[in-house]
């Protein structure tokens, strides 16, 4: 019979700081706040650099985006069209957005996140930029693909691919920048989360229109609120070069009203716009949603956002995605 190691003190710290060392290698390989140096492999550098943990809205507004078109059936086929969309929306564009934030954002990042690739020097700059070309490149012949795939006359998912990239190097890149301004820049974060991946789920197994178009541009400024929400790990690297986030301009306690804020209402609006259209079970669901949101920002936000952030990230936001595929399938349902 084996004998059995006891458990003492030093073997539970040796145990916790194991726990330890996994849990900041994976936070490090999924791009989140709080991980730590030492990885030595270049592709998870890579994929640290591109935060997969980022990926999840944007994979899911295709499906919304799927849901609204009212035309998408559980066929093999449609299957694989929508997974090559996610793959169009996450890995590839968010990939290169991500990459391409780090790359302008190195100087900050030595401030705040010195632990990043760039400024800890575990990836060389040429090599960053090789992986922004090779995504974009990447995105947008896999969106030229799917256009064809779904025999469309004009390549609209070629088009919103190639504007949500532009869009992205204008957010991250002098002289535009525009996440030097807390309100333009965190509404084309937004959008750039819900609108754009939903507009291409649409246009993938439907006809894309102006009323699905406005309609995510305004629940786009839940989106706004969302994105204050990163702004926050951030602040003091921001208030050093001169960057006018929302908590650099108004201060954290306020900013993290007018986060919430705008999470809430314009749910209720797109909520509102459901009863309009008749669809008063889809917006019952939607409010429902919305109350455990609040909750968690009393809870977790309201009290201390910059300790919280992520923490009622992880609570809240999935009732604000489950939030969107309800309203998906309710103008999918609309347009039956």
């Amino acid at each position: 019979m084996s004998e059995l190691t006891p458990i003492t003190p030093d073997s539970n710290s040796e145990a916790s700081a194991t726990t330890g060392d996994r849990t900041a290698k994976t936070r490090q390989l999924l791009g989140m706040k709080g991980a730590a140096p030492g990885e030595t492999s270049i592709w998870k550098i890579r994929l640290q650099l591109m935060k997969p943990i980022t990926w999840i809205p944007l994979i899911w507004g295709v499906v919304c985006g799927a849901a609204s078109s009212g035309n998408y059936t559980w066929s093999l086929e449609n299957v694989l069209k929508a997974a090559a969309c996610m793959l169009l929306s996450g890995p590839l564009l968010t990939g290169y957005t991500q990459t391409l934030n780090d790359f302008y954002d190195r100087e900050i990042d030595a401030i705040n996140e010195p632990y990043r690739p760039i400024p800890s020097g575990a990836i060389s700059v040429p090599q960053v930029v090789s992986q922004i070309i090779f995504l974009f490149l990447a995105g947008i012949g896999l969106a030229f693909v799917l256009d064809l795939w779904a025999g469309h006359e004009f390549p609209n998912v070629t088009v919103l691919a190639i504007f949500g990239s532009f869009i992205a190097f204008i957010y991250s890149a002098p002289p535009l920048k525009l996440k030097q301004n807390g309100w333009l820049g965190n509404y084309a974060l937004g959008a750039s989360y819900i609108a754009l991946p939903w507009w291409a789920g649409h246009a993938l197994f439907g006809e894309l229109n102006w009323k699905i178009m406005v309609l995510t541009l305004i629940y786009s400024l839940a989106g706004l609120g969302i994105a204050i929400v990163n702004d926050f790990k951030s602040v003091e690297g921001d208030r050093q070069l001169g960057l006018k986030s929302l908590p650099v301009m108004f201060g954290v306690n306020t900013a993290a009203r007018i986060c919430v804020v705008m999470i809430d209402v314009f749910q209720g609006l797109i909520a509102a716009y459901l009863v309009s259209i008749h669809e008063n079970l889809y917006a019952a669901i939607l409010v429902l949603l919305i109350i455990p949101q609040i909750t968690f920002q009393d809870m977790y936000f309201l009290r201390d956002p910059l300790q919280n952030d992520v923490k009622y990230q992880a609570s809240a936001q999935p009732f604000l995605v489950l939030g969107m595929l309800v309203t998906g399938l309710a103008l999918g349902h609309a347009a039956i």
